[in-house]
């Protein structure tokens, strides 16, 4: 165990946890930020992306202490309100049916969004590969994703 700093959504938290444990669980398990899902387990479906750096990055592999004092962004912490322009957009273009993968889906678009503010539909594919939908709301995402690019 070791005392690990971390700055998640703007604000300083200290865990003490193995080092090697994934931030998934601190974050859901240690801090209580559930928003973030497990889903594979293997970094392959994209459920629990945040981002780090402003990167997204599948936070189910990512040892807590590779991220140690960087900056993590979680779908709580993308906007207080749901105010973001992705989050709004998912909602006008009613996104979500079963709503698991939809933390990591919009932290994945709204990280290309803020690389690419305008990205063509190759780069929204490209961006959003391996975040699977088990609903297939993917022509709804790419809509949703061109909308919040428009705002």
């Amino acid at each position: 165990m070791a005392n690990i700093n971390l700055k998640i959504n703007g604000k300083n938290q200290t865990v003490d946890v193995d080092p090697k444990t994934p931030v998934l669980w601190v974050l859901r398990d240690h801090l209580g930020l559930v928003g973030t899902k497990f889903g594979c387990g293997m970094a392959q479906c994209g459920a629990c992306t945040i981002h780090l750096q402003g990167n997204a990055v599948r936070s189910c592999m990512l040892p807590v202490s590779s991220a140690e004092n960087k900056e993590i962004t979680t779908i709580e912490g993308l906007s207080e309100s749901g105010e973001h322009p992705v989050q709004k957009a998912w909602i006008e273009h009613d996104v979500a049916q079963c709503g698991y993968c939809q933390a990591g889906q919009i932290m994945t678009a709204a990280a290309l969004l803020k690389k690419t503010p305008h990205p063509t539909d190759e780069q929204i594919e490209s961006a959003m590969q391996g975040n699977i939908c088990r609903c297939g709301t993917y022509l709804r995402i790419k809509a949703a994703i061109k909308t919040a690019a428009n705002q």
